[in-house]
């Protein structure tokens, strides 16, 4: 059974951090490019960070860069991703996303994780 399940997310005041992290399972993890999107109330989902297979390139949102990091461990089957400096224009459900650009391709989604930065 194939799964990306998201963690980590909360409520935490401006300026604070966390760390979201993405188990998956049922799928072969390092052939995967592998991604975290967002998305908040009447907004269309956004693309915040990705990370290339098996380890490779990273790419930011303009609106994330010096502020998050995405990272994966491929004999853990998990991509994690370190937020600081949160601000309430953060807030949103972020989802994991994993995207085979082999043949066959493939991707998924996870069930997300709220985030919400208040004080």
């Amino acid at each position: 059974q194939i799964q990306l399940v998201e963690s980590g997310g909360g409520l935490v005041q401006p300026g604070g951090s966390l760390r979201l992290s993405c188990a998956a399972s049922g799928f072969t993890f390092s052939q995967y490019k592998m991604s975290w999107y967002r998305q908040a109330p009447g907004k269309e989902r956004e693309l915040v960070a990705s990370i290339a297979r098996p380890v490779g390139s990273t790419d930011y949102a303009d609106s994330v860069k010096g502020r998050f990091t995405i990272s994966r461990d491929n004999a853990k089957n998990t991509v994690s991703l370190q937020m600081n400096n949160l601000q309430p224009e953060d807030t949103a459900v972020y989802y994991c996303y994993a995207l085979r650009l082999l043949v066959p391709y493939r991707r998924y989604w996870g069930q997300g994780t709220q985030v919400t930065v208040s004080s």
